[in-house]
């Protein structure tokens, strides 16, 4: 089973308007509200691509009751802590000339509830799968994922990071089977520009050489580098489209990677990671099986 973590879930509230004037009276000319969450992302699209997974995280209040019901309607099996008090957060993006985001902080979560999470990772085994990707609340302490992972690692889960920066690094001693930073992040990492695929290919080699298994560097539009465990190096090109929303994309890349690897078929990995990113960014929220099916064909390893 892949248990996907999400520790500060949104009701993500998405706005359109034609042209936005700071200061004044605004109209939206379309609004959504989807469930938000790198890890909620990564759950709906593995549904949509017929892998089952477990959603797991904090939710509170009315708002969090809400984000369970959509979760839960959009086919993904959720085991949420709901705490006591407070509400999950309701993040406003606001699509005109340029996208804005003004995002919630979320609600405290106690250190006997983040117990109880830890506790959930007692029943994974090596057959199991855990993805840890997104913040961290303020009130959890900065090594949540670290806690997490060393748990999971106990018990032979695989482990997954899409994270940057520090929190990335310090999950590298766990030896995750697979991390996904784009090609900015990775740049970040390394205080260094990643502007093509060959520089990828070299500092996701690196990356893999400190600790990682597998390092999926996801280039919008340039597609995408794998660095593998057998020490090969992988390239796939980008689905061709529209883009109408990037939240998702990376996602999605991972969740199709995830499916592909479940046939057993790292070619099939990385065209399906690519054909979901680039079908998440050509549509309001994340896309659906058949968008991501016929994008499939056209996307192509190097």
């Amino acid at each position: 089973m892949i248990y996907t973590v999400t520790l500060n879930p949104s009701l993500d509230y998405l706005m359109r308007t034609e042209h936005f004037t700071e200061g004044g009276v605004n109209r939206s000319s379309h609004e959504t509200i989807v469930a938000g969450g790198k890890g909620i992302n990564v759950s709906v699209m593995l549904h949509n691509l017929g892998v089952p997974s477990v959603a797991l995280g904090f939710v509170a209040g009315f708002t969090g009751e809400e984000l369970c019901r959509m979760v839960r309607a959009l086919g993904v099996r959720e085991d949420f802590i709901r705490l006591a008090s407070g509400m999950t957060r309701i993040n406003v993006k606001l699509r005109a000339e340029r996208e804005s985001e003004i995002n919630g902080a979320g609600p405290l979560v106690p250190r006997e509830c983040f117990d109880m999470l830890l506790a959930k990772m007692d029943v994974l085994t090596a057959e199991d799968t855990l993805v840890l990707s997104g913040s961290i609340p303020p009130s959890l302490p900065g090594d949540a994922y670290t806690t997490l992972a060393a748990r999971a690692s106990q018990r032979g889960a695989r482990l997954v990071a899409d994270l940057s920066g520090k929190l990335l690094f310090d999950l590298l001693p766990y030896r995750p089977w697979l991390v996904k930073p784009n090609h900015h992040e990775l740049g970040v990492l390394f205080d260094t520009d990643v502007r093509d695929k060959p520089s990828a290919a070299y500092y996701a080699c690196r990356l893999r050489d400190m600790g990682a298994q597998n390092v999926l560097v996801s280039m919008a539009g340039e597609g995408a580098v794998l660095a593998s465990e057998d020490g090969a190096v992988s390239t796939v090109s980008a689905a061709q489209g529209e883009v109408v929303n990037s939240v998702g994309a990376g996602d999605s890349m991972v969740a199709g990677f995830l499916a592909g690897m479940a046939c057993g078929d790292r070619t099939l990995a990385m065209r399906l990671g690519a054909a979901a990113g680039g079908a998440t960014a050509f549509a309001e929220g994340i896309a659906d099986g058949d968008a991501v099916r016929i994008l499939l064909p056209t996307v192509l390893c190097g």
